[in-house]
């Protein structure tokens, strides 16, 4: 089976049509994936903020992170089922818009960062965990976590100017 046709029988479920037929569906699923990832971002940002050693100085990197990881990943999986959901309303459309493709590929580096930071970084928290400023590899995945989130937010506004809708 090749792509287009995945994607062809993505687009002729009963979901997708579901969503795709229903007025409020779609401003639902894309309301919840806005505010998912305005509390990913939200999160995020507090930890980057930290490791940039501008922020929440009174409180450990370790701590900032284990006190608000939780809430990134329920909110980072909401925004993937919403935005799945999303995708399968037009997923043709979708598949060949550049910036929903260029979006997926900046949460993949998003993610590489964070398993990056996760395996430097991190694993030597004891070390630095109350020094500010934090050591460069922290402040380094600090400012890279904020460039491509903040570029994920961009890309995903985008797709709404730039979507060709095939909706019927």
């Amino acid at each position: 089976m090749n792509i287009e046709t995945a994607l062809q029988k993505i687009n002729d479920l009963p979901l997708s049509a579901g969503i795709r037929e229903n007025a409020s569906a779609f401003p639902l699923l894309e309301s919840l994936h806005v505010l998912a990832i305005a509390i990913v971002f939200g999160t995020i940002l507090i930890v980057d903020l930290r490791l940039f050693g501008v922020a929440s100085h009174r409180r450990s990197a370790q701590r900032l992170t284990a006190e608000l990881l939780p809430y990134t990943w329920v909110a980072f999986v909401v925004a993937a089922i919403t935005g799945t959901l999303m995708f399968m309303s037009n997923p043709v459309s979708y598949a060949n818009n550049t910036q929903f493709l260029v979006k997926l590929g900046f949460i993949a580096l998003a993610g590489l960062n964070m398993i990056w930071f996760h395996s430097t970084a991190y694993r030597r928290i004891a070390e630095w965990d109350e020094d500010m400023p934090p050591p460069t590899a922290a402040r380094i995945s600090g400012a890279l976590s904020f460039i491509l989130w903040t570029t994920v937010i961009f890309l995903g506004r985008w797709i709404g100017f730039t979507l060709e809708t095939l909706f019927f």
